[in-house]
């Protein structure tokens, strides 16, 4: 079959870069001819709230990608479709995720479906995290372009299919994020990498911080954590750029005397170090008060780490993947805690990064060839 992806990858940076890209591997594997379509520009600079969305890393997740679309430019939208027409794919694959993009998918959208080209969205989020009241509007303008949906989960399915009453959405969990795993290395190397002596056990919380992703429930189980004394006290390491007030969490920190048990690494970490990272690490924590799926959940698999996340974000996580996983209440410290300590004494089944993360690809771009 022939697809046309469209979203970003290198050198754009994050979640949906690398699941991109993964995407596009996957079909190549079996055998798809594959027309990558990605960005000339993502955002306008005034726009994006991070210090930038290029990748910074030495060792790429390199495709071969056509960069032709610009958000604040309808030339390109139009010379986009004719140069997906000239493929005549059986599919365009649209990456959502943000309303921005409303108005350059729709017209694209339009424009494919009039060359009777079919085009088909995997829908990572119907509508941003934060939310603005035209928001649903602008969602509806460009999905009504699509005439498949894939979603990541079954919240999403169903605020879809809110949205856009009587379509069907086929549902697939966010794969493993196993293109890093074959990078992994011994956790005492790794931990004297990162200088974080190794009999201490290791909790990330990995990303972009951001008020949805709750990380200051973590940060609040830390110190329960700390007030049972336990023999080998654990240490919280936060990986991730942070897009809000970076000194909440400090005074947090502070107040709850954690100096010696958390540490705020505040920057996009390349993926030369995410390696060295989630190969020292015990477990990852995603406490999430909102959203409905983690790419560092899928990173956490694809390295075959425990987790612990929020009922939120594990209607996300494929059932057979269930048993890698510690389930808590959104917003409940001491759920966190106790589930943080039971994952210490017993991490339990151990996920098989180099079969399950294969087959959990396959399985999507199965459900890709049924609705080409």
């Amino acid at each position: 079959m022939k697809f046309t992806v469209i979203g970003p990858v290198y050198p754009y940076r994050g979640g949906i870069a690398h699941y991109t890209a993964q995407l596009i591997q996957a079909l190549s594997i079996a055998k798809h001819s594959v027309y990558s379509v990605s960005y000339k520009r993502q955002y306008p600079n005034w726009l994006y709230p991070g210090k930038s969305d290029k990748d910074p890393s030495q060792s790429v997740f390199y495709i071969d990608a056509a960069f032709l679309l610009d958000p604040v430019n309808p030339i390109t939208w139009y010379k986009t479709a004719n140069q997906i027409d000239k493929k005549r794919p059986d599919l365009v694959i649209i990456q959502w995720w943000t309303t921005f993009w409303a108005p350059a998918y729709a017209v694209l959208g339009a424009i494919l479906r009039r060359k009777k080209i079919r085009v088909g969205y995997i829908i990572h989020n119907v509508l941003p995290h934060e939310q603005h009241f035209f928001d649903p509007l602008l969602a509806k303008i460009a999905l009504t372009q699509g005439s498949v949906f894939l979603a990541q989960t079954d919240t999403e399915k169903q605020k879809l299919q809110k949205l856009l009453p009587g379509r069907e959405v086929m549902v697939c969990s966010l794969p493993a994020y196993n293109f890093l795993a074959d990078r992994q290395i011994p956790k005492e190397v790794a931990r004297k990498r990162i200088g974080i002596q190794l009999d201490r056990p290791l909790i990330l919380f990995f990303g972009i911080v951001r008020p949805y992703k709750g990380l200051k429930y973590l940060i609040d189980s830390m110190a329960l954590l700390k007030r049972e004394n336990l023999s080998n006290q654990p240490f919280l390491l936060v990986a991730g750029e942070i897009w809000e007030d970076k000194s909440i969490y400090q005074d947090q920190i502070k107040r709850l005397d954690l100096q010696d048990c958390v540490r705020l690494d505040d920057r996009y970490v390349p993926d030369e170090e995410v390696a060295i990272i989630f190969s020292a690490v015990d477990m990852l924590v995603a406490p999430y008060v909102d959203g409905t799926q983690s790419a560092a959940v899928g990173l956490a698999l694809g390295f075959g780490l425990p987790l612990v996340v929020t009922e939120i974000v594990a209607g996300g996580i494929a059932e057979e993947n269930k048993q890698y996983i510690q389930v808590v209440k959104a917003a409940d410290a001491e759920a966190i805690s106790q589930a943080i300590q039971k994952v210490i004494s017993d991490p339990g089944p151990k996920y098989n990064k180099e079969i399950n993360g294969k087959e959990d690809w396959k399985k999507l771009v199965g459900i890709l060839e049924s609705l080409a």
